[in-house]
């Protein structure tokens, strides 16, 4: 492996590519690198050239002295990399018996994949959950993140009250009383990693306390069920009716804890009656059991003021979270759980062993932006763009889908639209709507089947579409059903 001559123009101290097998290959940017961090290159090189498998176990190295040779570098910078590999087990070696690349190591694989949640290849992506994403305040939140770092000392830094900041709990606590009418005690809430990590910490602590299934809503969030069944814990599917949770069917099943939407029930839409958040209540006083209330979307009500929440009225039996998700972006996982006395020193050490709280800078930005009215501005804005897209979902559907029965509250941002019986069945409209590139959810994948009550029922979302786009997506739906039906008769 001894160099046989240089490039025209290149160092004269380094090897021809030419003159290298395609193994050393990879070592020239590392022979080429300046001499302060050429011997922390050699050695990168090296491990990422096993790590890949262009090495492989098994190898026999060239000695210290010709790979030097080759490469044009110190002897010393050779011998440093080969020392430092082998502790660290990528090389092995004996005395008299050279250096072998170690046979224990095994390549990585090389694609990075995405997980993130989407319709790979959709046109147009009814389904629900996502806000407008465009709609985030980048110039606010950057500016309340410029404020923060000015001024957050640096003790602050350090591992946080896994509550939460104190000043964040402060401004979700006033914020909380002030939009949801919630009984807020800073010293019992706890900032979450969304309301996912709350219902997570909910039913580990309940599971803890010897609770072996939780009751949630059918239909309703998928999302329950999996979230608790990563604690232990199993859930019973409980019917709904026209003012909530049915209440025999929550008595017959005797659980002691049960999961609820009542400011606007997902998928149905419906809000609960102020008759049924009584009772469900008096059922938890009776039955000695926990309410938790998930409001995931209670300020964006569009006809009328939002129906404050379910906990003000007894916090004592209410577990309550909630989010930024629909209201800023479901990425910065920031949410809050207001926890009952009885259970708040138990969630807050499950928090603290789950992960000694959230970041310090994203929860300082948030209280900043909320004490600086930031995130009332913030929802303003969402409220008027998700009114008129709503609107503009429900005028499509009427022009399109003729007969087509929208129910449940003007809120939130979602809408249960039965289409006519004549556009089913349910798998050949989904077939010739995924033909077009749309994406859809049924009512029956969030849990019981919704078509007895007539109708084709599609849970539609509409707050991360520009009205445009919604018009022009519901009309490609229709023009799909038209075209399918044609070409099969």
């Amino acid at each position: 492996m001894t160099s046989s001559g240089t490039n025209s123009g290149a160092d004269p101290h380094l090897p021809s590519a030419e003159s290298l097998s395609p193994a050393w290959e990879l070592l020239l940017p590392a022979a080429a690198a300046p001499a302060r961090g050429r011997g922390r290159a050699l050695r990168s090189a090296l491990r990422e050239a096993v790590r890949s498998g262009r090495l492989a176990g098994g190898t026999r190295l060239p000695s210290s002295r010709e790979l030097a040779a080759d490469l044009g570098v110190s002897r010393g910078l050779v011998t440093e990399a080969y020392e430092q590999l082998t502790a660290e087990s990528y090389l092995r070696s004996g005395r008299g018996a050279g250096t072998w690349v170690s046979e224990g190591v095994r390549a990585a694989e090389r694609p990075v994949r995405d997980r993130a949640p989407g319709a790979e290849g959709a046109r147009v992506d009814f389904r629900p959950g996502t806000p407008d994403l465009s709609l985030f305040p980048r110039s606010a939140w950057a500016a309340a993140q410029r404020t923060v770092f000015g001024r957050l000392p640096h003790g602050a830094l350090g591992y946080p009250d896994p509550r939460g900041l104190p000043e964040l709990r402060e401004a979700l606590a006033g914020l909380l009383a002030r939009r949801r009418g919630v009984v807020a005690d800073p010293e019992r809430l706890v900032v979450c990693s969304g309301v996912a990590q709350a219902t997570t910490l909910l039913g580990f602590v309940l599971r803890d306390e010897g609770v072996v299934s939780v009751g949630v809503e059918d239909p309703g969030s998928p999302e329950h069920s999996s979230l608790f069944a990563a604690t232990g814990l199993g859930t019973v599917p409980l019917p709904l009716d026209d003012e909530g949770l049915a209440l025999a069917p929550l008595e017959r099943s005797g659980v002691r804890a049960v999961v609820t939407t009542p400011a606007h029930q997902f998928p149905t839409g419906i809000g609960y009656s102020a008759r049924r958040r009584g009772e469900l209540l008096g059922w938890a006083r009776d039955a000695d059991a926990v309410i938790m209330e998930d409001d995931y979307d209670g300020d964006f009500r569009y006809d009328r003021a939002p129906v404050g929440a379910l906990q003000g009225l007894d916090p004592e039996r209410v577990v309550y979270t909630g989010s930024v998700s629909k209201s800023l972006a479901p990425g910065l996982r920031l949410g809050w759980l207001v926890a009952p006395a009885a259970l708040t020193e138990r969630i807050v050490a499950r928090k603290r062993t789950m992960d000694l709280g959230n970041p310090v800078l994203d929860q300082a930005v948030l209280a900043d932006f909320i004490v600086r009215g930031g995130y009332d501005r913030q929802l303003r804005r969402c409220q008027r763009a998700y009114r008129e897209r709503r609107d503009a979902m429900v005028a499509a559907l009427g022009e399109h889908f003729p007969g087509t029965a929208v129910s449940g509250i003007a809120a939130g941002l979602h809408i249960i639209a039965r289409l006519p019986t004549r556009y089913g069945p349910e798998d050949v409209f989904l077939e010739r709507a995924a033909g077009a590139g749309i994406a859809l959810r049924l009512l029956s994948e969030c849990g019981t089947d919704g078509s007895g009550d007539g109708g084709l029922p599609l849970v539609l979302g509409y707050a991360h579409l520009a009205p445009g786009d919604i018009a022009r997506g519901v009309a490609a739906l229709a023009e799909a059903w038209r075209t399918g039906r044609t070409g099969s008769g």
